[in-house]
């Protein structure tokens, strides 16, 4: 298909909306209103509202939409954004993220390898990251699947000093596993 030359094709994208309503924006006609001292100045118009908020030299944000009259208060809504994005950094910062590190066995292991495994999983678990134990079956293995969970339970009790079972063993396909989480520090 032939497109002439003179049409334009425009894109209309969205654009990002703030989560409050502040100003102009508000068009409800009525509003309970909160002043700067965070005291309550009853019910009254949005451009009463309005009009306070500009001899104060703030801004009207609407706080609480859903509310019969909507609440609006009057306030400094740079600073109040600025905190705001303060607060969720912070928050960013103090939350313990804990990783699931995997750490795969077989049912023929040999007690060197045993060791060695067992060893980077309490150095995991130390870390504070969750540990997943599996072991996957191969060809006649399947029918010895108890042989599996026999050897993550004798892994789970050696990880007993740092981690506690927190998932039993359990057959999913043609591989056991179990979920190991770090005991919280005393």
């Amino acid at each position: 298909m032939h497109i002439p030359s003179f049409y334009i094709f425009v894109e209309v994208l969205p654009i990002p909306k703030n989560e409050h309503m502040i100003n102009e924006e508000i068009r409800d006609k009525e509003v309970r209103l909160i002043d700067e001292n965070g005291e309550q100045r009853g019910i009254m118009s949005a451009s009463e509202a309005y009009d306070l908020a500009v001899e104060a030299g703030l801004d009207l944000v609407k706080i609480a939409p859903n509310a019969v009259p909507p609440v609006c208060r009057i306030m400094d809504y740079g600073k109040f954004k600025f905190e705001q994005a303060k607060k969720q950094k912070e928050a960013r910062k103090n939350q313990n993220v804990v990783d699931i590190k995997e750490v795969k066995l077989s049912v023929g292991i040999g007690d060197h390898d045993y060791d060695f495994k067992l060893r980077a999983a309490i150095k995991f678990l130390s870390d504070g990251d969750k540990v997943k134990a599996s072991i996957r079956f191969r060809g006649r293995e399947m029918a010895h699947t108890e042989l599996g969970s026999e050897l993550l339970m004798k892994f789970a009790e050696d990880c007993g000093e740092v981690g506690s079972v927190e998932k039993a063993p359990k057959l999913e396909g043609r591989s056991v596993s179990l979920m190991i989480a770090p005991k919280p520090a005393k």
